[in-house]
């Protein structure tokens, strides 16, 4: 269990119904990465969901279309990009099946909001003809981030994932 944690413009575009925060409140996410903010994302040639989650920052990019599969695509981005980053199988399947269930929230951390923001601002740097928007999302990972005390959200995640249970 999570909460997916949406911006208002994400929220709108999904036509999504929050819960309302005090019910999320009383949910603990059940994943080692803990709750996930989301932001839609337009370029001129694409229109992308970034997500970040709340303990890591580790960056995730979905195609925003269909957007009834965002959440499918996700979860599936997820796992491909913590077996990029040489997670476990098994640490990465059991993240991946305590994501089956999901409510969907309006956003709540400024700090989290702050580096998506940043990840937004080097997104484009990084699209190149080529780079699969998991290629991207390594990349972003990459970058020292303040409100994890400056480690990178991908050696954050790993740790995460990776301690003992």
């Amino acid at each position: 269990m999570f909460t997916l944690r949406c911006t208002k413009k994400l929220l709108s575009r999904l036509g999504a119904r929050s819960v309302p925060e005090q019910a999320a409140r009383a949910v603990a996410p059940t994943t080692r990465l803990g709750d996930w903010h989301a932001n839609v994302l337009y370029r001129r040639d694409l229109e992308l969901v970034l997500l970040a989650s709340d303990r890591s920052l580790l960056p995730i990019l979905v195609p925003a279309r269909p957007r009834d599969l965002i959440v499918a695509k996700f979860v599936e981005t997820l796992g491909t990009v913590l077996g990029r980053l040489d997670v476990p199988g098994d640490r990465i399947s059991a993240e991946v099946a305590e994501m089956t269930e999901v409510q969907v929230c309006p956003t709540r951390s400024r700090q989290v909001l702050g580096t998506m923001t940043d990840f937004d601002r080097m997104l484009d740097s990084y699209r190149r003809p080529g780079r699969t928007l998991v290629d991207i999302a390594l990349q972003l990972a990459e970058a020292p981030c303040g409100p994890i005390a400056m480690k990178s959200p991908r050696d954050m995640a790993a740790e995460l994932l990776c301690a003992a249970a």
